[in-house]
């Protein structure tokens, strides 16, 4: 981890860019969204307040997935047909970045994964299998979202999204793929659905039901 500080281009006010491979943060001040270059720091754009919604993570919780630890470091908020989710960014142990998705109480903790084929959108029709590092996956949704907003950092420049599709994949056993389609060049995530139980989560928000 490697902080760096700077001012909010919009407010003035203090920022603080906790993890190195950080691009992209959210003033706690003006919720201005802050992106930052090699030399200085701008601003792109504004987040309206993020609606309400039941999960007790929030950033800053912390848990473990297997045998590294991690902390929640940002968010992405989406919306569709059933209601929202989030895409919750999670620096580990070391450094490494991965997404815990949180949707209507299923989880899945996931990374970006590389140099593997990847299907376009016509492709990956429902019940298509494709193999990944020797696992069979198969699609089983495909979901239109809304991009509602973000907070906190992210590894990426994320602001300016309106509907973005996502197909999901499963395999026999617990491995969990995600193919985001958001941008020109389709990004592969690969993982394991997850028990909340079993990422021992601290730091939890708490609110009337929980």
């Amino acid at each position: 981890m490697t902080s760096r500080v700077a001012n909010c281009p919009n407010c003035g006010a203090p920022l603080v860019y906790r993890w190195s491979s950080s691009v992209q943060t959210v003033c706690e001040y003006c919720h201005s969204i802050v992106v930052r270059t090699d030399v200085d720091v701008k601003k792109v754009g504004q987040v309206a307040d993020l609606p309400e919604n039941a999960s007790p993570i929030q950033l800053a919780t912390e848990g473990r997935y297997g045998d590294r630890g991690f902390v929640v470091a940002g968010r992405i908020l989406y919306q569709y047909e059933q209601g929202t989710w989030n895409e919750w960014r999670i620096v580990l142990d070391g450094g490494a970045d991965g997404w815990l998705s949180d949707a209507q109480n299923a989880l899945a903790i996931s990374f970006l994964t590389k140099n593997l084929k990847i299907p376009t959108l016509a492709q990956a029709a429902l019940g298509h299998r494709f193999v990944w590092n020797d696992t069979p996956f198969t699609v089983v949704s495909r979901t239109l979202a809304h991009y509602a907003g973000v907070e906190g950092e992210l590894p990426f420049e994320y602001w300016d999204k309106t509907d973005v599709t996502f197909v999901d994949l499963r395999s026999a056993g617990a491995d969990f793929a995600t193919i985001d389609y958001s941008d020109e060049t389709p990004a592969l995530y690969i993982g394991t659905a997850v028990d909340f139980d079993t990422l021992r989560l601290r730091n939890l928000r708490t609110f009337e039901g929980w």
